[in-house]
């Protein structure tokens, strides 16, 4: 595990605000040199505390203006049957996360469709049809809020 001091944790505050800043902006907005940020930087990324860097899409404007959260509890709960249900739901393009969880449901997706004519589409042909989906639950987002994370 990669020890951060109070430095490493304002560039990653920095980068989690906006991910496309370099290391002389972040230098001039930290107050360091630009090859000591340049430095931090590839640390941070090296040791695994940067994972990658990615482009935030606002769905509605993209043309996704519904967002539904689904559980879904499997039949059958063996690794294969958890292996055939990952690979088939990770193949859906309106799938944005699927999460494994304990609790209510074995699985929980984040689907986004144009609308809800087109979200029950995937439901019934692309959700409803996944291997070992026994029952599904959905929640439909009617709107979000972000909380800073904890650095």
């Amino acid at each position: 595990m990669i020890e951060l001091d109070a430095t490493d944790r304002a560039i990653l505050r920095a980068l989690s605000h906006d991910a496309t800043a370099s290391s002389g902006a972040l230098a001039r907005e930290l107050g360091l040199s630009q090859p000591a940020a340049w430095r931090r930087m590839k640390r941070l990324s090296e040791g695994g505390a940067i994972r990658g860097r990615r482009v935030v899409l606002d769905a509605e404007k993209a043309g996704f203006g519904v967002t539904v959260f689904m559980g879904i509890k499997l039949g059958a709960k063996g690794r294969h049957g958890m292996e055939d249900f990952e690979r088939a739901v990770m193949a859906i393009p309106e799938v944005q996360t699927v999460e494994h969880v304990l609790g209510a449901y074995d699985y929980r997706l984040r689907i986004v469709a144009r609308d809800i004519s087109d979200f029950e589409r995937v439901l019934r042909r692309r959700i409803m049809t996944l291997p070992g989906a026994a029952s599904v639950d959905a929640n439909v987002l009617l709107t979000e809020e972000r909380r800073p994370g904890p650095l």
